[in-house]
């Protein structure tokens, strides 16, 4: 009898997993440079967290999330998105003030699996809590365009948007309603649907697109402390030097954005989606599950999707193999001492010979072969390019001034 992984599911082996060791190691260095400390929140929540804190009639919440009655008759969903839950566990901290978090996790999400859309996916992100500065807005677009941008993501550009807020937004949303009131013929039944109830909704189907031509845009309807606040956000990313581009049809997939929306697009991501991550301001959310006034701000990035989109060519989760010819023992001691010194090395514990080890080396595509002779022996070293000898206490040296 054979096993798979559930639809939608993956196991992860080398070396495709030393392309998200290196992701995740960064992501880890790029959170800590901008001063977000790691949060863990659990995998399962209450179902009505997410329903009022995503949006009941958002697709996340009425088509992919997974629910199911626990043990104790209680609603429980497998967390879909990050940002309801780490909100949720600030409140309930009763931490008073300015407050970062960065997480790294599994999420889960029904939908259809294709390139890059996994139902368990994996995300990383940042919520920057009680504050209310454009400054906030920026610093946390600019981490993450940093982040993407040392991950080499090719084509990666930055889109920016803004909602406005509960002042300006309902007279929009009466404006786009008309607009879209006049192309039901031509919409899809979804998109039809949501007229009424939420019609910035429609803006983000991708069925619908072509309908959509020149729809009426949020940023003309902007109040004055919108509009400033979205001049200030632009003006800052301008002086970081961070590039972005005006989408004015960018709504993001979730209820609980205001003001600043942003997405991160790898142009060259060969898949249905080209998105790599993207987050925005949700100034309301806090008060919506129940808490005090909280604006915040944050991100949330697919791993999945960066995986695919950097380059896997030349990747080895090794930084050289070991090639004993005195057996097993020498092979873990000289192992050890190279580890201590922060080289990425394996070895064959098995007492195989030689050519056998050799072998081993070409499966694990090492670029380079260390060959132990003995104490007292230097180590022969060999690459594509030559061959050298150097002592064990150089080794490590040796293989440093070669990257």
């Amino acid at each position: 009898m054979s096993f798979q992984p559930p639809k939608g599911t993956d196991d992860l082996l080398a070396p495709k997993s030393q392309t998200w060791r290196e992701v995740l190691s960064l992501w880890d260095e790029w959170s800590a440079r901008y001063g977000f400390p790691l949060v863990m929140t659990p995998i399962l929540e209450s179902t009505e967290l997410f329903q009022r804190g995503v949006g009941e009639t958002t697709e996340v919440v009425t088509k992919q999330m997974y629910t199911f009655d626990d043990r104790g008759g209680r609603s429980v969903t497998l967390r879909p998105e990050g940002t309801a839950g780490v909100v949720r566990a600030y409140l309930n901290s009763g931490h008073q003030g300015v407050w970062k978090g960065a997480y790294s996790g599994p999420f889960f999400r029904y939908e259809r699996p294709q390139g890059g859309r996994r139902r368990q996916f994996w995300q990383v992100g940042v919520e920057y809590l009680d504050v209310e500065s454009p400054a906030a807005d920026a610093e946390v677009v600019e981490l993450g365009y940093r982040y993407l941008e040392s991950a080499e993501i090719p084509g990666l550009e930055l889109l920016i948007n803004s909602l406005g807020d509960s002042e300006c937004r309902p007279g929009y949303t009466d404006v786009l309603r008309g607009y879209l009131g006049g192309k039901k013929a031509e919409l899809s039944e979804d998109s039809v649907d949501l007229i009424d109830v939420n019609p910035l909704r429609v803006l983000d189907s991708k069925t619908d697109q072509s309908v959509l031509v020149d729809p009426p845009r949020m940023v003309d309807h902007l109040c004055d402390a919108c509009s400033g606040h979205f001049l200030s956000v632009k003006a800052l990313l301008e002086s970081l030097g961070v590039p972005f581009t005006e989408d004015h049809g960018l709504v993001r997939g979730l209820d609980y954005y205001t003001r600043t929306t942003f997405e991160y697009i790898g142009r060259r991501l060969d898949t249905a989606q080209n998105a790599v991550g993207g987050g925005g301001r949700y100034d309301g959310l806090a008060e919506t599950l129940g808490g005090r006034p909280t604006p915040g701000v944050g991100f949330a990035l697919g791993v999945d999707r960066i995986a695919l989109a950097v380059d896997e060519a030349d990747r080895t989760y090794l930084d050289a193999y070991l090639v004993s010819e005195t057996g097993p023992e020498e092979a873990l001691w000289v192992a050890s001492r190279l580890r201590r010194d922060g080289v990425k090395v394996d070895f064959d514990s098995e007492g195989r010979t030689v050519k056998a080890q050799f072998r081993a080396a070409r499966r694990v595509d090492a670029a380079i072969t260390l060959v132990w002779k003995g104490k007292g022996e230097p180590i022969d070293v060999q690459t594509n390019t030559g061959r050298w000898d150097v002592a064990l206490e150089e080794v490590s040296d040796w293989l440093r001034g070669q990257t």
